[in-house]
């Protein structure tokens, strides 16, 4: 991916740091957004010979404002945007609908479907004049699976499933190609602290998952387009 542009939002957490990695170990471009300073900082340590192909930017992409400006300021650095991985979400479960504060909804909402549709709406006048680009949107197994006790949450996920099956039909036959990927739980550090007798070795890994987004923005998955795919690991 050697001279390809990939902005991975979200790209300093626990798994938007091993998409990252996984980019710029493949010689692309990464451009990531965080929040947190220390968070960047630490993406840039870990990217060792690879940090000069790193650039980050502090966005809240829930934002459409900032979220049009940094993209911008990708496009004048670059001049194009090859692909864009959306690796931003929040959880919020372990409570009854009846019992969930409509406030919880909104966060839920905001975090794991207005994300998606901002970022898309940002990038997408770049890619189509181009008429090349890949979009990746990490939603979750819980998007197909709505367990009890996760209301808001599963109807986030889901939403943000339908979001992209429909952009991808608005984009057929243009060059841009638009996925998501379902993961289950995935085996992250707050994870484990927020669940310590879980089993972790059936949770799907952030460095496969990886592997996962890298291969559908690659030229070897030219023929996918409009898949929600699985990561579910061994749960």
């Amino acid at each position: 991916m050697s001279g390809q542009i990939a902005v991975v939002a979200g790209g300093t957490g626990g798994l938007g740091k091993a998409v990252s990695l996984a980019f710029l170990n493949e010689g692309a471009k990464t451009v990531v957004t965080y929040r947190r300073e220390e968070e960047f900082l630490s993406l840039k340590d870990a990217a060792g010979s690879n940090k000069s192909l790193l650039e980050g930017y502090q966005v809240d992409v829930t934002d459409e404002s900032s979220t049009a400006k940094f993209i911008d300021k990708v496009l004048v650095a670059h001049g194009k945007l090859d692909t864009l991985v959306n690796t931003i979400g929040g959880y919020a479960g372990g409570i009854k609908l009846w019992d969930t504060d409509s406030t919880v909804l909104d966060r839920m909402l905001s975090l794991n479907l207005r994300s998606g549709f901002i970022l898309a709406r940002a990038v997408l006048p770049a890619m189509l004049r181009s008429g090349h680009g890949s979009i990746v949107n990490v939603a979750a197994k819980a998007a197909v699976d709505h367990g009890a006790g996760a209301g808001a949450y599963a109807a986030s996920k889901a939403a943000a499933v339908a979001l992209i099956d429909s952009l991808a039909g608005d984009c057929k036959g243009t060059g841009v190609r638009v996925n998501s990927i379902l993961p289950s739980i995935i085996d992250t550090a707050a994870n484990r602290k927020a669940m310590p007798d879980a089993n972790f070795a059936t949770w799907p890994k952030p460095e496969d998952i990886a592997m996962v987004v890298l291969f559908l923005c690659s030229e070897g998955a030219k023929t996918i387009h409009g898949a929600a795919i699985p990561v579910y690991g061994n749960s």
